[in-house]
């Protein structure tokens, strides 16, 4: 009899079991060290840790779809230079982004058709159509509010999925 196939969670599952047995970060203080926040996309192919030489405690990461200061990014850069001590932050998009060009309208009309109406869905799923723009744009919700601390320096880049290299947004 064939055993089922391991899902990923339980494949990561038992993963974290050896990693916890090896786990040294307690006491970690939450503030980042390096008094750094990282606004970056959730795609796979991106590990901010690794590409930016980052290590345990160094900075605060916020990722998800686009690299976009949402609400709740936006209230965790509040959060992080207000009440951690953060005064750098780097909004990271990249190339061959899913987002970009990404067909919003007929992506909720095929989940509507496919699943029906929802009214826990999000209003916009927030896609751009230039990279570039998309970077400005969330650096002028963070430079533009009062809350963000006024020390706080926000800087755009663009990660090159081909290369691994960072450009910065001028």
């Amino acid at each position: 009899m064939q055993s089922p196939p391991t899902s990923a969670i339980d494949l990561v599952l038992a993963h974290n079991l050896g990693y916890a047995k090896q786990y040294s970060k307690a006491g970690l203080a939450p503030e980042p060290t390096r008094h750094l926040a990282v606004v970056g996309c959730m795609d796979a192919r991106i590990n901010p840790i690794t590409s930016l030489g980052l290590a345990y405690g160094d900075a605060h990461i916020l990722r998800n779809a686009g690299a976009l200061v949402t609400p709740d990014v936006h209230r965790s850069l509040i959060i992080s230079t207000q009440k951690f001590g953060v005064r750098e932050i780097m909004i990271i998009g990249h190339t061959k982004c899913g987002m970009l060009g990404f067909p919003e309208a007929e992506f909720v009309e095929r989940l509507k058709g496919d699943y029906g109406q929802s009214e826990r869905a999000p209003q916009k799923f927030l896609s751009f159509t230039d990279l570039e723009a998309n970077v400005h744009t969330q650096l002028e919700i963070i430079h533009s509010c009062p809350w963000v601390h006024p020390e706080a320096v926000a800087r755009g880049f663009i990660f090159d999925v081909d290369t691994g290299l960072l450009s910065e947004v001028k």
